[in-house]
């Protein structure tokens, strides 16, 4: 249970499923003496890895650094579901942004699944990628909600085949009784996001991008050129991109302080023979349900159950994480009691006050940019930032990139110490709406 995989340089991705399951092996060395680039990239998943694609493609000089392994939090560890969307109720920006900028945050949302899905097929990334994806209703409001969103797909012209399904029909998308409805939308679905972090690290490196592992950043000094300072090494740039999400800690207080680290928690069961992974998902979607603590689950390619959720503000992680999931996928499927728990893990996403990623740059150091908290939604929105964040500093100019910058982004209060606290307390709150 649990493998790790090491590098030649002693470092490991954290244990999960997916990092027993690579299909490359890629390690790259420390940073030692002085670099010279256009942008320095801080940060190795997605965000990070996208960026520095996108700027390499652009002609860009780039130097990315990440702290541990390429893909080791987030982008490395979650649950590999592709879904469309960028934000979470979006209509709320809309006297910033007026109705039609509104729209085009929602249109960059099926963008953000298309970029995904043409750098897979431009790099030939083996990263098991599939189609089809459903979003289950557990109270009548979500039903609701989905004839509200099928209908808004439509006007927005949504290329992909979208279906709602009722709760007779649902056992062709989801074994379990637990539901009442379904949206199905063939235009999202899932894979392994461990193999899609090391494959776009490899199609970097092909375009010229320079890329060290165990490379924290230690200091940065701001100003028309900028200095990164770590353990053994310096890189100079002209740009810096800030792509560290829930891992950001204390390097920049200002963006750290409008993030809050949330942990989420996935089980990998033993190999499920193919009956019974027919019969919990019929047509191999990955499905999530609408609660604010969450469940969201899908097959591997070798037939295992991914069953994941829980999402904790608390900023403390389950003694056993495992016995805490366990009894949550064998609410949806009591048809697993007996069926053994070969791998669990945990990280941390990046929630933001208002659910919407926040794409922007410093307004004291203009030439320092980011990207953070994209609240659950990051396999696809960490792919569109880097493009709206190359556009911003190959070309001076995006207008998905303004978009984004226009929202402002509340800091959370009490500072370090307190924000996770406050944050659970009212969450609370939301867990017991979930109940009526």
């Amino acid at each position: 249970m649990n493998q790790s995989r090491s590098a030649p340089n002693g470092g490991v991705h954290a244990p999960s499923y997916y990092s027993a399951s690579v299909n490359r092996e890629l390690a790259f060395e420390p940073l030692q003496g002085e670099q010279r680039a256009d942008v320095c990239v801080v940060g190795g998943g997605f965000s990070g890895l996208n960026t520095a694609i996108e700027l390499a493609e652009r002609g860009l000089s780039v130097v990315l650094l990440e702290a541990h392994r390429i893909g080791w939090g987030a982008s490395g560890r979650n649950g590999g579901q592709l879904i469309r969307g960028v934000g979470h109720d979006v209509e709320q920006f809309t006297n910033i942004l007026g109705e039609e900028g509104v729209d085009e945050l929602k249109r960059m949302g099926f963008e953000a699944v298309d970029i995904v899905r043409q750098r897979i097929e431009r790099y030939a990334i083996d990263c098991d990628l599939t189609w089809g994806y459903c979003d289950l209703a557990t109270k009548p409001r979500h039903l609701k909600g989905f004839d509200e969103e099928y209908s808004d797909l439509l006007r927005l012209g949504y290329p992909h085949p979208l279906q709602r399904v009722s709760r007779p029909n649902l056992a062709t998308v989801v074994g379990s009784k637990r539901y009442l409805g379904g949206l199905l939308d063939m235009g999202s679905g899932h894979l392994h996001p461990l193999n899609l972090a090391l494959g776009e690290a490899a199609a970097a490196q092909s375009l010229g991008v320079r890329l060290f592992e165990q490379s924290a950043v230690e200091r940065i000094e701001y100003g028309p050129q900028v200095t990164v300072h770590t353990a053994q090494g310096v890189v100079r740039a002209d740009n810096l991109v800030l792509a560290c999400n829930a891992y950001l800690n204390g390097l920049q207080p200002k963006l750290a302080g409008k993030v809050l680290p949330a942990g989420s928690y996935i089980i990998a069961t033993e190999r499920l023979p193919e009956p019974l992974q027919r019969e919990l998902l019929p047509q191999n979607m990955a499905v999530c349900d609408q609660r604010v603590a969450l469940d969201y689950f899908r097959l591997s390619a070798d037939g295992r159950l991914l069953f994941g959720g829980a999402c904790h503000y608390s900023g403390r992680d389950p003694k056993d994480i495992a016995a805490y999931m366990q009894p949550k996928m064998l609410e949806v499927f009591p048809q697993l009691i007996g069926i053994g728990i070969d791998y669990q893990w945990g990280g941390m996403i990046g929630i933001g006050a208002n659910r919407l990623p926040q794409i922007g740059r410093l307004a004291e150091h203009p030439n320092v940019f980011y990207a953070q908290a994209y609240s659950g939604h990051g396999l696809n929105a960490t792919h569109l930032a880097g493009r709206l964040l190359a556009e911003a500093i190959a070309a001076q100019a995006s207008h998905g990139f303004e978009l984004f910058a226009k929202v402002p982004h509340p800091t959370f209060p009490g500072g370090r110490a307190l924000r996770s606290p406050l944050l659970a307390m009212g969450m609370l709150w939301y867990r017991l709406k979930d109940r009526f």
